[in-house]
């Protein structure tokens, strides 16, 4: 368990990310000038909206200490690869999708570790765990943003090297997302089966409310149609690998998987079960 959680862990979360800087062009992150409105209503959506609608729905659930921290941190994630690609199949503006997904990931460094730190202290008061906010830092420099800025080069420099690998590395992150909900589930089986009904009920209810509310603000925006579907979905739709790693760093290896790991590993299934009829309804409009 240790060394899945120690070297497995990490290295899936490095994969994804790396997956998803060889899916990146330099454009992707000049159009973000080019298109600053569309972007900031995204921008604003996912790194503001998105952690207060958590609060709320943690406070109206009146959720345990470490499952109230395990949804906060869940929602200080940005999309990932997943909301590009459900991007794709809504038809929606996937270019937007790319930048949002681009620019927020590297973000993450500097303000998941300070926003995780609040929320542990505040849910867990005297029995929270110490956190080294730059401890944090440093780790998702090294498992999000270098193996971002890895993809990228790589996609420039190697354009053909890139296209190559793309595909096995998407399939090899998609496993060990797999393996590491898996073991996160087991290795938390009693306290996911006491708390699967109002932790359900709660992850869906966020979930299906932040699309809902992305769609609303895009369009109370005037955004296109297409634009908005996005905003929706970078919205709604959150890196729940990140989540599970945050989890790890935060609490170490010494007892396995965290139960801040489960609301994350919850909604690394739960959310397609929410998500791809409301695409299906997105694709027909």
């Amino acid at each position: 368990m240790d060394l899945l959680i120690n070297v497995g862990l990490p290295l899936s979360l490095a994969i994804i990310m790396l997956s998803l800087g060889v899916g990146l062009h330099l454009a992707d992150f000049k159009r973000v000038l080019s298109r600053g409105y569309p972007f900031a209503i995204g921008a604003l959506s996912q790194m503001v909206l998105l952690p207060i609608a958590a609060f709320i729905t943690v406070t109206l659930f009146a959720f345990p200490p470490e499952i109230a921290v395990g949804f906060m941190l869940l929602s200080f994630c940005p999309g990932g690869v997943t909301s590009n690609i459900l991007s794709k199949l809504a038809k929606a503006d996937v270019a937007l999708s790319v930048s949002l997904t681009a620019v927020i990931s590297l973000l993450s460094m500097l303000t998941v570790p300070v926003l995780a730190a609040w929320s542990i202290n505040h849910f867990m008061g005297e029995d929270a765990p110490e956190v080294s906010i730059t401890g944090l830092a440093i780790a998702m420099f090294l498992i999000t943003t270098l193996p971002v800025a890895i993809g990228v080069s790589l996609r420039h420099f190697a354009t053909n090297f890139a296209e190559r690998i793309d595909a096995p590395l998407s399939k090899l992150a998609t496993g060990l997302f797999v393996l590491i909900v898996i073991a996160a589930l087991a290795g938390n089986w009693q306290l996911f089966v006491d708390n699967l009904g109002i932790m359900g009920a709660g992850l869906v209810s966020l979930n299906i409310a932040l699309l809902v509310i992305g769609l609303g603000i895009a369009r109370a925006a005037k955004l296109s149609w297409s634009e908005s579907k996005t905003i929706s979905i970078e919205t709604g739709i959150q890196n729940s690998t990140l989540g599970i790693t945050l989890a790890a760093l935060i609490t170490g290896t010494e007892s396995g998987f965290s139960p801040l790991a489960l609301p994350s590993a919850v909604y690394g299934i739960m959310m397609y079960v929410v998500a791809l009829p409301y695409i299906a309804w997105l694709r027909s409009r």
